[in-house]
């Protein structure tokens, strides 16, 4: 059995290549790398190819690419209509790139039954980092001037690669994700990534789909990836939702 010695190690180099996807363990699946560091460059570069960091304090920086793969279309989305009527009574208010800083310090706040965080003060920094250079951004949902839910990630071409989301009240999260996949239909963003499933994503039209299909979505690696600045301006989502009778 292959052990973390024997997986590539990368370089200090932040443009240092990784190795091909195709190459990740099956277990634990997908882990495919170690070493390196968090700088915005390779981070960029890594989520380009479907790759992303996660690890916990004291382990080392851990680089993973699971298949399959869980996804959301936006458009296939689903809320229960108990959770539409909420999202459309407009008891709370929805923002983006307003409170990137708070919501991913809510992320990294331990959940009930967990001793800690994989969100480490290394991967806050960073992913601060790359929302002031504008591929990262939050989706804020407020109950007056309360912060009481939100989700976060990054915005590479036609693809969101959501990392963490959190939720204060009833069904927070929920309403943030919704937000969220409206704002990618509006941006042409064909797909959110949401990496490993879980009962939750999956009751909320998520769906697994291969490796291979899910690369077929990334960037083109030819070409230089732009950020594509703060989501503040002109930040739309509160059309109302629809019930779906028959769906999940």
């Amino acid at each position: 059995m292959r052990t973390l010695l024997d997986l590539p190690r990368l370089g200090a180099d932040p443009g240092s290549p990784f190795p091909a996807t195709n190459e990740a363990l099956k277990a634990p699946n997908g882990l495919l790398a170690w070493g390196g560091d968090l700088d915005p460059r390779r981070l960029v570069n890594a989520y380009a190819r479907g790759i992303f960091p996660w690890y916990s304090k004291g382990q080392p920086l851990l680089w993973w690419s699971p298949a399959p793969r869980c996804v959301i279309y936006p458009a296939d989305v689903y809320l229960s209509k108990r959770t539409a009527r909420r999202y459309n009574s407009g008891e709370v208010r929805l923002t983006a790139d307003e409170a990137f800083e708070q919501v991913i310090r809510k992320c990294a706040e331990p959940r009930q039954d967990e001793a800690g965080t994989w969100i480490t003060g290394e991967m806050l920094h960073a992913y601060i980092e790359l929302n002031r250079m504008g591929f990262a951004h939050s989706v804020e949902v407020w109950r007056e001037s309360e912060l009481v839910g939100g989700i976060y990630g990054l915005a590479l071409g036609p693809v969101f690669f959501g990392e963490s989301m959190f939720s204060r009240r009833t069904d927070a999260s929920k309403m943030a994700l919704i937000a969220l996949c409206m704002e990618l239909l509006n941006r042409s963003i064909s797909l959110l990534d949401c990496q490993v499933s879980n009962p939750h994503l999956l009751r909320m039209g998520a769906v697994e789909i291969s490796r291979e299909a899910f690369e077929e979505f990334l960037p083109d690696s030819r070409q230089v990836i732009q950020p594509d600045g703060s989501w503040s301006p002109g930040f739309t989502p509160r059309s109302r939702w629809a019930y779906r009778p028959g769906s999940r």
